[in-house]
């Protein structure tokens, strides 16, 4: 699970105890390893509680169904990845090498757990409340990661729209993927091509008066 390391979210830390928190993450990273061995029908309420040691009961305590646990563990990928471009900020002279270069990490990452994304994106569909407050932050974060590789200095409000589109095409194609209607580069194709659209073929980053 190297490319898919779990790590806590923040958003749940300053309500939860630190054995909660521990409980938790046990809970999380046994729905990912049997998504990693079975993809989405493989993760049972009941088997995960098994495997992370804790009553039926107690887990559903944290998660309300099987695509609430799996959108959480969504939401920590992406705060893996936010924690990552951190630590290693995207590479490019403009704006769209940025973002391209962004999006093709998270997606080879993506892209080497096929089982397990596919499951965390198939949780997406369910009409559970829980799963839309909690995809509600993981947007928010993705657009955050997309608008930083945008524009090093303060983005704008045209940042932020044009970070949304591009973040919906790229979670658009991964779909398309996982359904098995495409092949996996044509994820990246069409993340490329939406990208240069929208920021430019390589043009030198304009400042928000140029634009």
């Amino acid at each position: 699970m190297n490319a898919l390391r779990v790590v806590q979210q923040s958003e749940d830390g300053p309500r939860l105890t630190r054995v909660q928190r521990e409980r938790r993450q046990r809970i999380v990273n046994a729905a990912l390893n049997l998504a990693a061995q079975g993809g989405y029908e493989a993760v049972q309420m009941r088997e995960v509680a098994a495997m992370a040691g804790v009553a039926l009961g107690t887990l559903y305590r944290y998660f309300s169904s099987k695509e609430h646990l799996l959108v959480a563990a969504m939401a920590e990928q992406v705060a893996t990845l936010r924690q990552r471009m951190a630590e290693r900020p995207a590479r490019g002279e403009t704006s769209a090498e940025r973002v391209i270069d962004v999006l093709r990490r998270a997606t080879r990452a993506l892209q080497r757990e096929p089982q397990v994304t596919s499951a965390m994106l198939k949780s997406l569909i369910s009409p559970n409340a829980d799963v839309a407050e909690t995809m509600q932050p993981v947007g928010e974060m993705m657009t955050d990661i997309v608008v930083t590789a945008i524009h090093h200095a303060a983005p704008d409000e045209h940042d932020r729209s044009v970070a949304m589109v591009i973040q919906h095409v790229w979670m658009a194609s991964l779909l398309w993927w996982v359904a098995g209607l495409g092949p996996a580069r044509q994820v990246e194709d069409r993340v490329n091509a939406a990208v240069h659209l929208l920021l430019g073929n390589g043009e030198e980053d304009a400042t928000p008066a140029e634009r």
